[in-house]
């Protein structure tokens, strides 16, 4: 019996690979799930397991000290094995922004994941769009930089003076 396992990557002081197991080391939360689904109705379920932000937090995000509000820069790529992808944002599940209970589910209705890992728990989104099963890496990423400021648009005023000589 092989455990399914994740890697966390990217911009983190302690990158490593997790297993359902090892995500039972963090604080449980329990949470009911309604998803509303296009195909089969409403679906609803019971999901236990640590806080993403829990989980990142003690990877150690490689925030800059010097610069401030650093963390607002950091999104978080998550890859399941049956290649859906959703991205949040750092500010989505960090308690001194948006604080989302967002999950890594290691059971769902008490059934334990193990083998085929841990999932990706939104409870606050309506239909369930960025629920990832079988979850197997988890990427924070601090590369992304907003440029600068763009040159202002040329707007009348500047149209206007262009056309005096």
């Amino acid at each position: 019996m092989t455990l399914a396992e994740l890697a966390l990557t990217g911009d983190l002081a302690k990158p490593c690979r997790l297993t359902v197991p090892d995500l039972l080391g963090w604080p449980q939360h329990r949470v009911r799930v309604a998803f509303e689904c296009a195909t089969s109705g409403t679906q609803h379920h019971w999901f236990t397991g640590p806080l993403l932000y829990d989980v990142l937090a003690d990877a150690g995000p490689g925030f800059d000290p010097a610069r401030r509000k650093d963390r607002l820069r950091f999104l978080v790529a998550v890859i399941g094995t049956d290649g859906h992808h959703a991205l949040l944002s750092w500010a989505e599940i960090d308690p001194d922004f948006a604080d989302a209970p967002v999950l890594l589910g290691v059971s769902i209705d008490d059934a334990p994941l193990d083998l085929t890992g841990p999932q990706l728990v939104l409870p606050q989104d309506r239909c369930g769009g960025r629920h990832i099963s079988g979850i197997n890496a988890i990427r924070v990423d601090g590369a992304y930089r907003c440029r600068e400021s763009a040159p202002a648009a040329p707007g009348p005023e500047s149209v206007a003076a262009a056309a005096v000589p």
